[in-house]
């Protein structure tokens, strides 16, 4: 099954869940099952919300929710960049539920260069230490796809978007997943992506965000399905994210009072 499956969201939200085995890597608890119904089959990750690990800027329990809520929006700009995501209960109560994607090898996304220019085809991050006393720069793919996504994350407010959160498909497509600290009421934009920051958008993602302005407003589609997943405070606060993108018609820039690179980084 593909992430564009428009009947995975109901075989993640109906079928039966069984655990397979769990993903020690996540700094959450993070389960790899698969998902059965009606004689279909795919393969997931779940992650329960009694196995959020606290954190002192988000309020407890909230993780999944943002995971789901980061999905909708995606669905809502058109552009499929998270892949199907559902909030419901299963074998150590309720979670997140989000269907798994297998990706392409040899799809280069980032690398390290030597020099001070990030080269044809690339976007610069900033320098980091490589051992020995030598430094390299650290470059993101000049690749629409990514681009695309950092338009999403400047509006879900995404705190941790690391390298291996990028995963892409096979089919061409790419996805980002890991959206737990997301949609906070404060700018906690913390990235990879910032390749384009001070550009202007591009006319695709202005429509999309025009889009999504509607789709927010109060008694809006959207603003309806993220009601039970943040809070009203989130809800405006994202409104208020995609006014600003417009108003400015620039991806935003690094601002000073939160890092701007998670860590570790990739």
């Amino acid at each position: 099954m593909t992430t564009a499956d428009p009947t995975a969201a109901v075989l993640l939200a109906q079928g039966e869940l069984t655990v397979r085995g769990r993903i020690r890597e996540a700094s959450n608890a993070a389960l790899y099952c698969t998902v059965t119904h009606e004689g279909r089959e795919a393969a997931c990750i779940y992650k329960p919300v009694a196995g959020e690990r606290p954190l002192w800027d988000f309020p407890d329990g909230t993780l999944a929710g943002r995971e789901v809520a980061a999905y909708l929006v995606s669905e809502a700009t058109g552009w499929g960049l998270v892949p199907p995501t559902v909030l419901r209960d299963g074998p150590h109560g309720e979670g997140m539920c989000q269907l798994w994607v297998e990706t392409a090898p040899d799809s280069e996304l980032l690398a390290l260069v030597d020099g001070e220019e990030p080269g044809p085809g690339w976007k610069a991050i900033g320098f980091a230490e490589v051992g020995g006393g030598r430094t390299a720069l650290l470059v993101h793919a000049d690749d629409e796809r990514l681009r695309r996504l950092a338009v999403l994350d400047a509006v879900i407010n995404n705190a941790d978007r690391k390298g291996g959160h990028l995963l892409p498909a096979p089919d061409g497509r790419l996805h980002g997943i890991d959206h737990g600290v997301t949609f906070h009421v404060e700018d906690k934009l913390r990235t990879l992506l910032w390749g384009w920051a001070g550009e202007p958008l591009t006319g695709e993602a202005r429509e999309v965000l025009e889009a999504l302005g509607k789709a927010l407003a109060e008694g809006g589609p959207l603003a309806a399905s993220l009601a039970p997943l943040i809070t009203p405070a989130e809800i405006e606060a994202t409104r208020a994210r995609v006014a600003s993108l417009l108003a400015s018609g620039l991806h935003p820039e690094p601002g000073g009072d939160w890092p701007a690179i998670p860590w570790p980084p990739v």
